[in-house]
């Protein structure tokens, strides 16, 4: 008989090991749903429309970005403007000098046949000028044989010599200068055909 009692105590104990090794399990499961419910809920929180608050954020950092950037990008213009004003603020009296350059080059050639010394005085002085206006970023445009350009050449007459290839500078009636790269007034010119 204690075999037989033995018997149905064993399946007792057998069964109960198994309802707890199912109870393990059940608790995993239970533990995984869980863990999944936060990240439903995450996901909700996601598809959701963003807080009115982080909207207005996100347009204030767009505002002060677009705002940087337009006060960068005028304070590179006025950067240049400034830059081209002291480039260019002697344009005027340059424009005014060469007036007198011109005369000056006209004595100069009357002298030739005077006084030497007087030429010789003269022409110290007009290198002297010049020297100053080249500092003052003042170029002479080459014109004499060069190829007409109409930026920077104003064309006065045309003429038919053998001296100069068509559509080249044959003679210069009054000379042209640039301050700084930038042409304050054109050479006046004969050009060949």
């Amino acid at each position: 008989m204690n075999e037989e009692k033995n018997i149905p105590i064993e399946d007792e104990i057998l069964e109960e090991q198994a309802e707890e090794e199912i109870k393990p399990e059940e608790t995993e499961v239970q533990e995984e749903e869980t863990a999944k419910e936060p990240e439903k809920e995450e996901e909700k929180d996601e598809s959701k429309e963003p807080d009115p608050k982080d909207k207005k954020i996100e347009e204030l950092n767009a505002k002060y970005m677009r705002l940087m950037a337009d006060f960068q990008n005028q304070k590179k213009r006025f950067d240049k403007e400034k830059a081209d004003i002291y480039q260019y603020a002697n344009e005027k009296i340059v424009k005014n000098l060469l007036e007198v350059l011109d005369n000056f080059e006209r004595a100069l050639d009357a002298t030739k046949d005077a006084d030497p010394s007087l030429h010789d005085g003269m022409e110290l002085i007009f290198k002297q000028l010049m020297t100053a206006l080249e500092n003052a970023g003042v170029a002479e445009i080459k014109a004499l044989g060069e190829e007409f350009d109409p930026n920077f050449h104003n064309a006065v007459m045309m003429e038919e010599t053998d001296e100069y290839e068509s559509n080249k500078v044959s003679g210069v009636m009054q000379k042209g200068y640039t301050l700084n790269s930038r042409v304050i007034r054109p050479s006046m010119v004969k050009v060949a055909q």
